[in-house]
């Protein structure tokens, strides 16, 4: 009987030292996917971070683009045109892209950004297609939300 028991005793050690390799390697396996899966996911989130960083700063390179485009049409404003004048057409092609651009800024970014987008814009607007009192310079004039915009979509982009 005692050496029954021995048997047993091996058995049941043997038994307990598999099931204890078991445990040890599901939990050494769950952990290496927890950490997998971790990784996985800040990856995923980086590259969408990143995706989201480009299309901001393709947005505020349009902005800016079409924001000069429009300053450049303020300098050369004539003091009498029509709708079917040239620069009236550029000028109306210019405004509705800057318009949209500037929407876009306000769905992209933070609203101080957009708020400093939006003065810009409208002084700009003003002095594209109302003009300044004689002796006014538009560049003085546009430079104070310009430079504003310019500093709030930096603050954005980290």
């Amino acid at each position: 009987m005692t050496r029954m028991s021995g048997q047993v005793w091996v058995s049941l050690i043997s038994l307990g030292g598999v099931a204890l390799g078991g445990v040890l390697s599901y939990l050494v396996q769950h952990r290496t996917q927890q950490s997998a899966d971790r990784a996985e996911r800040q990856r995923r989130q980086l590259a969408v971070s990143e995706a989201r960083r480009a299309e901001r700063l393709a947005l505020l390179e349009r902005f800016i683009e079409v924001g000069a485009e429009a300053e450049r049409a303020a300098f050369s404003r004539p003091t009498d045109h029509d709708r079917t004048d040239p620069w009236y057409l550029t000028t109306s092609d210019a405004m509705n892209r800057l318009w949209v651009a500037e929407r876009l800024i306000r769905v992209q970014f933070p609203l101080p950004v957009h708020e400093a987008a939006r003065a810009y814009f409208l002084d700009l607007n003003r002095t594209v297609w109302e003009g300044l009192p004689e002796g006014e310079s538009v560049r003085d004039y546009l430079e104070a939300n310009r430079l504003a915009f310019l500093d709030a979509a930096r603050g954005a982009m980290g």
